[in-house]
């Protein structure tokens, strides 16, 4: 499979995708834009265009603008003359007071779609240790596109170590992010007073995940939940027909999926919503790990994810 995550760097295990540059930990923020491939600029120019095979009538377009990269003038995309940017080094220079003033380590950083999307992964210094073993470790991410597919957007994630399976947590206004248009100008202080950057939603999260690696879940429950969650048809008689992907989240959540071996997992609405996660980060079809990992943090994959463990909350009632 090809891939475009060609400006990545990371510091400890190494990401799902296997690529990147390795670094050591508490490195310089110079040192991570360099590494990540993030050490250019966001420029911009006029649109232009040709009304004719005569080079003399190119003539300018005043309601747009073409933004390209510093380093090696390719295009990225056309914007309005309203579209504000975020610069590369806005994107990890976000993180700075917040490793500095300790409990946050920059983890992962890099450029998608060749420039398009830029984000970066910080972990927030805490774990929650389930049944088993399983443990699940608590982020902040940054992201933003100059392509206008993606607002500036903080959002708390986790990851559970044993098979990197990555799941967004809700803020306490029930939003799953705090966003930023490009519209206007992007306020790092704003979107962290916004966020709190408290420990609040991290313990809702833990208080859901410890109640759904106790909840029980039958066989027929399970069959049920990843089939009302593809939305699989029925026959003429009223029989459900499975789909693929139903399908292959029974064989992840059945034993074959990383860590649903485990007594937090095995036989949990835990264990139902891992073998989602899991599907959406690893086997979800995709044209390459770059839309991979973008669907799975902002796409299609993300909202599988939520809908997964929203559905799998009702269960607690």
């Amino acid at each position: 499979m090809s891939h475009l995550i060609d400006t990545l760097a990371y510091t400890g295990q190494t990401p799902w995708h296997g690529l990147g540059n390795i670094l050591p930990p508490q490195q310089s923020l110079d040192i991570w834009l360099n590494a990540a491939g993030m050490d250019w600029t966001i420029e911009q120019s006029d649109v232009m265009f040709n009304v004719a095979s005569d080079a003399l009538h190119i003539r300018p377009y005043s309601g747009s603008k073409v933004l390209y990269r510093s380093d090696t003038l390719a295009p990225l995309s056309v914007v309005s003359k309203r579209y504000h940017v975020v610069q590369p080094h806005e994107v990890l220079h976000f993180y700075q007071d917040l490793v500095q003033a300790g409990g946050f380590e920059l983890e992962t950083a890099g450029v998608l779609k060749g420039g398009k999307k830029l984000w970066a992964l910080a972990r927030a210094g805490q774990n929650m240790k389930l049944n088993g073993g399983d443990t699940v470790k608590y982020y902040l991410l940054l992201a933003t596109s100059c392509d206008g597919t993606l607002c500036t957007t903080a959002q708390f994630t986790s990851l559970r170590v044993v098979c990197n399976n990555t799941l967004q947590m809700a803020l306490n206004d029930n939003a799953d992010a705090i966003k930023a248009p490009h519209s206007t100008q992007f306020n790092p202080e704003q979107v962290k007073e916004a966020l709190g950057l408290g420990l609040a939603n991290w313990d809702l999260f833990q208080r859901n995940i410890n109640a759904l690696s106790q909840r029980s879940v039958s066989p027929a429950e399970a069959m049920m939940f990843f089939s009302d969650l593809i939305n699989d048809p029925s026959d003429d008689d009223g029989n459900i027909v499975l789909s693929r992907p139903t399908k292959k989240l029974q064989e992840l959540y059945q034993g074959a999926g990383m860590g649903s071996d485990l007594a937090s997992a095995k036989n949990t609405a835990w264990g139902l919503v891992n073998a989602v996660t899991e599907y959406a980060d690893h086997h979800r079809r995709a044209r390459s790990q770059d839309h991979r990992l973008d669907s799975a943090w902002f796409g299609q994959g993300a909202q599988l994810k939520s809908q997964a463990l929203n559905q799998a909350l009702t269960l607690l009632q």
